[in-house]
């Protein structure tokens, strides 16, 4: 017996003699010294008892669950165990935990759900447990600001998705659109646990339906920093920005295995849905990183573009950059020659704020730019025609690059800045067959509908349909302004004659078009017409530009 238990015996018998002499009716004097003695053995007995019971190696109850949880935590921290995380390191990748960190503000998160296990019980994996399951979720601050996230854990059974797995990234979701924060996902699974089946596609299917009523209340931002197949690609597909890293990540329907069996196509990972496909062909990828720290870091300054609801304004930064500063470069980046192309780009870092320009999607459409920047401190959607990659045309895929980005900004209250210089829709079979009809009717529509401030400036060209889709004054354009280089016209001087005076001897129609040049070759027919609201030199626009945001 231990030294609690003989006390315990000793104490309920000194207990009981006790109450046997105190009940009796008859107290002699002999039985008062061995009343007073037991009184005092008994209180003896209790002191000693709750001196050992605070000494005793044995410890407490809640001392004993207390060890117990802070194991628990640890094994939630390690995740799949040190082999499994040296082995992502050695693929380059961090760890869910790590990213967290890279990501968030310092001591900032707070974790949901750590303690949660996954509950199958078919295949052995009642006996394959580890807290947490596959992905870490909880809430914290970019540059002081909330934002909830949810990070995949590779290490823990692939990051597969099982029920549980869904249910903690249901739960930051739904609080996430309860107080108005943006939801950013560090997506890293081999996809559905196969094990739980019909739980795990149930799973998918609660976080789709989530993405589509988040869409436009607040931004949602998908980081792919690993696998990402079949089913699960569809929501980082809904959500408003893809963020993709070379080399690891990759997004596909179907793997390199089915489609060799189904086509006998023979495609590695990298080529079927790695970051460079997706970036610079299907369009997918709205931005292409090196490695994690990159795609991390880059996050958290598209972050800092956007507000944190629909009902929020973007945060204002502070800046030295006055709307008083005047650029003589624009003048002379139009070239005289209307065939000469410029770098649209150029115009763009001189007008914005420190030339600070986050564009989105560079390497997928180039013939049109989108992307972020600020005009004294205030986040501006920015759109441009890009000279340099066929003459700035509209097709398809420039279309619904643009739309969406248009779309995205009159969602969340950006203004939208269009600087224009497009010639026209791109023609071809190719692009016909394709639905340049109903892709550029996406854009209109996108710019028709917006109801934020739309400000245009037309730097060159302005030619046919694609003059009026590229937010014009007819399509409740707030703002149209012009540059004196700027030629708005159904077509370009020499096509238009070639029209209205075919089979006009060739020295006539030169004079015509030199007649045409000077008619539409410059903004002042639209302007008369008040369809321009001003003419501007082009070292002004970006002083205007900030006058007609106030």
């Amino acid at each position: 017996l231990t030294a609690n238990s003989c006390a315990s015996i000793m104490l309920a018998r000194s207990s009981t003699i006790l109450r046997s002499i105190q009940s009796s009716a008859r107290i002699t004097q002999r039985s008062v010294p061995l009343l007073d003695a037991l009184n005092r053995q008994r209180k003896d007995i209790v002191v000693r008892n709750a001196s050992r019971s605070t000494n005793d190696p044995k410890k407490s109850r809640a001392a004993v669950f207390a060890e117990e949880l802070k194991e628990i935590r640890s094994r939630a921290v390690q995740g799949g165990g040190k082999l499994r995380v040296e082995q992502q390191h050695k693929k380059g990748k961090l760890t869910a935990r790590e990213r967290i960190s890279v990501l968030l503000d310092k001591g900032s998160f707070i974790e949901y759900d750590q303690l949660v296990q996954h509950r199958c019980i078919q295949f052995g994996m009642e006996d394959k447990t580890f807290p947490g399951d596959s992905v870490v979720t909880g809430q914290g601050t970019i540059n002081g600001r909330l934002v909830f996230v949810f990070s995949q854990d590779f290490t823990v059974f692939g990051g597969s998705l099982s029920e549980v797995h869904a249910l903690k990234i249901q739960k930051i979701m739904d609080k996430a659109m309860l107080v108005g924060a943006p939801v950013i996902g560090l997506n890293d699974s081999g996809g559905a646990r196969i094990q739980e089946g019909v739980d795990s596609l149930g799973g998918y299917a609660e976080i789709f339906q989530r993405n589509v009523l988040a869409s436009g209340v607040i931004p949602q931002l998908s980081v792919i920093m690993g696998p990402c197949a079949g089913g699960a690609v569809y929501s980082p597909a809904i959500t408003d920005f893809i963020i993709m890293v070379q080399n690891t990540s990759h997004l596909f329907i179907t793997g390199p295995e089915v489609v060799k069996t189904v086509t006998h196509e023979e495609v590695s990972f990298d080529e079927l849905g790695g970051a460079r496909p997706h970036s610079t062909v299907s369009g997918v990828a709205h931005v292409t990183c090196e490695n994690d720290i990159d795609a991390l870091l880059r996050t958290r300054m598209l972050f800092d573009f956007l507000p944190l609801s629909w009902k929020e304004k973007p945060p204002r930064r502070f800046t030295t950059d006055t709307r008083d500063r005047e650029e003589p470069a624009l003048d002379r980046i139009v070239p005289e020659d209307p065939n000469v192309p410029y770098d649209m780009n150029q115009v763009i870092s001189r007008i914005v704020d420190d030339a600070d320009f986050f564009e989105i999607m560079p390497a997928f459409a180039r013939n049109i730019i989108v992307g972020f920047g600020r005009l004294e401190g205030r986040t501006i959607g920015v759109i441009g025609n890009q000279p340099t990659q066929l003459a700035g045309c509209l097709d398809i895929d420039a279309s619904v690059k643009a739309a969406r980005f248009v779309r995205f900004c009159d969602a969340f209250g950006l203004p939208v800045v269009t600087l224009v210089d497009v010639p026209g829709f791109m023609p071809g079979v190719a692009q016909e067959h394709g639905g340049i009809i109903r892709h550029g009717a996406k854009l209109l529509y996108a710019y028709a509908e917006a109801t934020v401030p739309k400000l245009t400036v037309i730097t060159r060209k302005a030619y046919g349909g694609a003059y009026d889709v590229m937010a014009s004054k007819h399509l409740r354009g707030d703002v149209n302004l012009a540059w004196p280089s700027s030629e708005i016209a159904v077509m370009g001087a020499k096509g238009a004659v070639e029209i209205i005076f075919r089979g006009m001897p060739a020295e006539q129609q030169e004079k015509e078009v030199a007649r045409y040049e000077r008619l539409f070759t410059n903004p002042l027919t639209a302007a008369r017409r008040g369809f321009i609201d001003d003419i501007i030199e082009p070292r002004q626009t970006r002083h205007r530009l900030c006058q007609e945001l106030d």
